[in-house]
């Protein structure tokens, strides 16, 4: 049986092409360019089609401005996010997070142990690596969890739908760390949730952070057959 198709040829190059971009260029994209992502992630699923995300968009000024007022002093005091992040990484958790993390630090030119330098390049989220565009992502308070199940499904289809477009993307749930600096800074009600950031525009090829590619766990370790 063959069961492949243009479709799923397309989808898998997508797929597997997307990565997290760590260096950007400073070229803004096309406002038609972005409005055809946001077009085409919009088709997300979610629960009772309830659609939970909303979306802030930087264009190139505002993220330069956004990127100065991360340096403040009210942005750097804050470490709260909306929603409870992990409590611990353990097991093969633990080992990939690891591994991605000495991925980029060598990619960069970190030595193990560098406390100095790698506190610099994790302040390089706050940065947006450079990036000329940054999409927030809420959620509804009420949605609960669902809600931003949902949203994660959005920003799924936005970076591949950026991919698809030439246009590079990381997300970025180091942002969520900020989410009463961001509220503000954006003026969200008190109602939606700071899920996460995505940082988006056209990748530098020469960046050494963008030379590293992570690996995926093989089927046998993430799926359960069930026979009878």
């Amino acid at each position: 049986m063959d069961i492949s198709t243009p479709a799923s040829a397309t989808l898998s190059d997508l797929m597997n092409s997307r990565y997290s971009c760590r260096g950007f260029l400073p070229k803004p994209v096309e406002r038609e360019v972005i409005e055809k992502i946001l077009l085409m992630s919009q088709r997300t699923a979610s629960w009772c089609n309830s659609q939970a995300w909303q979306v802030a968009i930087t264009e190139a000024p505002a993220t330069d401005r956004l990127r100065k007022a991360m340096e403040s002093e009210e942005a750097q005091a804050d470490s709260a996010f909306d929603i409870p992040a992990p409590t611990e990484y353990r097991g093969v958790y633990k080992d990939r997070r690891r591994e991605c993390g000495l991925q980029l630090y060598e990619s960069v030119g970190v030595m193990p142990g560098d406390r100095v330098a790698s506190a610099k390049q994790a302040q390089e989220n706050f940065r947006f690596f450079g990036a000329p565009h940054v999409a927030l992502i809420t959620t509804e308070v009420a949605l609960g969890p669902y809600g931003a199940v949902d949203c994660g499904g959005y920003v799924q289809n936005f970076m591949l739908a950026a991919r698809s477009l030439g246009v590079a993307s990381i997300a970025q749930a180091a942002l969520a760390m900020k989410s009463e600096f961001l509220r503000k800074w954006f003026e969200i009600p008190d109602n939606r949730q700071v899920v996460c950031g995505i940082s988006f525009g056209y990748e530098d090829r020469e960046h050494p952070a963008n030379s590293f590619r992570t690996r995926r766990a093989p089927m046998s370790e993430v799926v359960q057959w069930v026979r009878s």
